[in-house]
């Protein structure tokens, strides 16, 4: 096969897997929302019209876009000092970035509302733009790098 028709061939299988991505793979950190266990991992949805989507193993919260006031992401930047030991000195310049999503809403009751999501790094940009057209909230940047990053 030539390798001009092997690469479309990759590119054209890397375009549909992309396009049947179900949602972003997230874990909810905290906030207000009793009802989400800390730390439940699964899936944040924005394919749906009318409403924000976290589904876990426990849970499944819908959010309709309207009432979504708040969008704010960020980094935190954590050193792998273990690794660094047992490994080698050169991952002392290694980091390891987290990428967090606060959404913040008025619930039913017009009650403030937010919640805290650590988001997969390859899915943070589709994530943080689908939310931004959705609601028509602008996502507010912790700071510059997390800017950089959000934006590519």
């Amino acid at each position: 096969m030539r390798p001009s028709v092997l690469a479309f061939g990759l590119f054209t299988l890397a375009l549909s897997l992309e396009g049947s991505h179900a949602g972003s793979r997230a874990q909810y950190i905290g906030g207000t929302r009793a009802d989400i266990p800390a730390d439940s991992s699964g899936n944040i949805e924005t394919a749906d019209d009318t409403y924000f989507i976290f589904l876990s193993q426990h849970t499944r919260v819908k959010i309709p876009y309207e009432r979504i006031n708040l969008l704010e992401y960020g980094q935190k930047v954590d050193r792998r000092y273990v690794e660094a030991v047992i490994i080698s000195p050169l991952f002392m310049l290694a980091k390891k970035r987290q990428h967090f999503l606060t959404v913040g809403f008025q619930d039913d009751d017009g009650q403030q509302q937010a919640m805290v999501f650590r988001v997969d790094k390859n899915d943070i940009r589709l994530t943080l733009v689908t939310l931004e057209a959705r609601t028509g909230q602008q996502v507010q940047y912790q700071d510059d790098e997390a800017r950089m990053a959000g934006k590519g």
